[in-house]
């Protein structure tokens, strides 16, 4: 069974940067796509990065050109690096896995997810 475990949330003050890692395990992970969701509190999960299993990226565009998703096939783990964040980056973050066909985007493509890792950007 496939598991993942998120870390590297935290606060900082807006204009700063944050780097989360997921962990994965049971898993092919270097044949997978992997993603990065995040939901704030009242609004919907929404995607923010993938990286397909052959090295493409993909963002929201919310994030492009501050945030980069890259991965370490040999140690299982996405990464997610966040630089000049915003308040309205404030979120849970979440990684997903186990993707079935549909818009990356859309949180009903993965049907794995991590327990999530907290963002909080102070202005």
């Amino acid at each position: 069974q496939v598991q993942l475990v998120e870390s590297g949330g935290g606060s900082v003050q807006a204009g700063g940067s944050l780097r989360l890692s997921c962990a994965v395990s049971g898993y092919t992970f270097s044949s997978r796509d992997m993603a990065w969701f995040r939901q704030a509190p009242g609004e919907e999960r929404e995607g923010v990065a993938v990286i397909l299993a052959g090295g493409y990226a993909d963002y929201a565009d919310s994030v492009s050109g501050r945030f980069t998703i890259s991965r370490d096939n040999a140690k299982s783990t996405v990464y997610l690096q966040m630089n000049n964040l915003k308040p309205e980056d404030t979120a849970m973050y979440y990684c997903a896995t186990n993707r079935v066909p549909g818009s990356w985007s859309v949180p009903l493509s993965f049907r794995s997810w991590g327990q999530g890792t907290q963002v909080t950007v102070s202005s």
